[in-house]
Parts: C-alpha cells; structure tokens; sequence
C-alpha cells in the first residue's frame, strides 16, 4: 500500500493515524472525529470532512489547535510534521524585505496583545506583504468576528495539510 494514499490513510493503525492528524490539526476533538470516521470512500471526502469538523470546533478546541500554530513570519525549528508544514507553508517568508518582517513582528506583538492567542492565516500561496495587509486589516476585528476568520483560516490549512497527507492534489 502506497504512503499518502486514500488506502495507506484508511489503513493505518490508530495510534499513527492520530500523530498524522494532529499534525494536520492539533485539535483533540478533530483528531477523535476525522479517525472515527474511517474508512473514507475518496481523499475528497477526508478533505472535506476535515473542514466540516474544523469549522464546528469550539472555542476551547480552537485554541488548542492554534497553540501548535507558530507565529508568522517565525522561523520554525525542528523535524515534527507540524515543523515541516509551518516551514513550507511559510516559505514565502523567505522573500520578506526587512521592514515587512519587521512590521510582521510588531503586528503580531499587538495581534496577540488584542486577542490573546498567535495570528492565524493560511500562509501557502500568499506573499508577506499580503499577510501583513490581512494582519492590519483583522486588528480592527472585534472579538467575534475575529474568531470566525480565525477557525475559517484554521479550516483552510487543515485542508491543504490533510490534502498533502492523503497525496490528494
């Protein structure tokens, strides 16, 4: 059985399955219901069940969740799965000019001072100037509203990672 495939992910013994997930989504409530579930009939169907979990999650759950999350712009150490996806998923950090790292790094410090958790954004496929334009944009957010983006950019990345475990494109 092929690694990365519908079959290997379906088939795999619980205890990996939920190290893989966890990687994907550090959620314990995501973990329990994304295995619960198995067997899956297509990656399609894993994927989207992986967004229809995250998006129910609850606060709390989210929080979890977003603990693994490091900051943007935030050079991440270390070979775990959730290292690997930050530093690829972060990649185009790399091309960050100076004042945007800098502005990044001032932006987080009042982001996590307003909200009390590490700004979230899915990070593949958008440049560090656009990260930061959404930063500042989302620092005018209330409390609520600022939730609702959070566990929606939460969703997306838990999409893309869950995706790239199953070899789904």
């Amino acid at each position: 059985m092929a690694e990365n495939s519908l079959d290997w992910f379906n088939g795999l013994p619980a205890d990996d399955l939920r190290e893989r997930l966890r990687a994907c989504n550090a959620a314990d409530r995501f973990v329990d219901e994304i295995a619960a579930r198995r067997p899956y009939a297509s990656a399609s169907e894993v994927a989207d069940t992986a967004v229809a979990v995250t998006l129910g999650l609850d606060w709390s759950a989210v929080s979890q969740a977003l603990a693994a999350h490091p900051r943007i712009g935030e050079r991440v150490g270390g070979n775990s799965a959730e290292a690997r996806s930050s530093r690829a998923e972060q990649a185009s950090m790399g091309t960050a000019d100076d004042v945007v790292r800098a502005a990044l790094v001032e932006g987080n410090q009042e982001y996590e001072a307003r909200f009390d958790h590490v700004y979230l954004i899915r990070a593949a496929g958008r440049s560090p100037a656009e990260m930061l334009a959404e930063l500042h944009r989302r620092l005018g957010n209330d409390e609520a509203s600022e939730r609702v983006e959070v566990t929606g950019q939460l969703a997306e990345i838990t999409r893309l990672r869950v995706e790239r475990l199953i070899g789904h494109p």
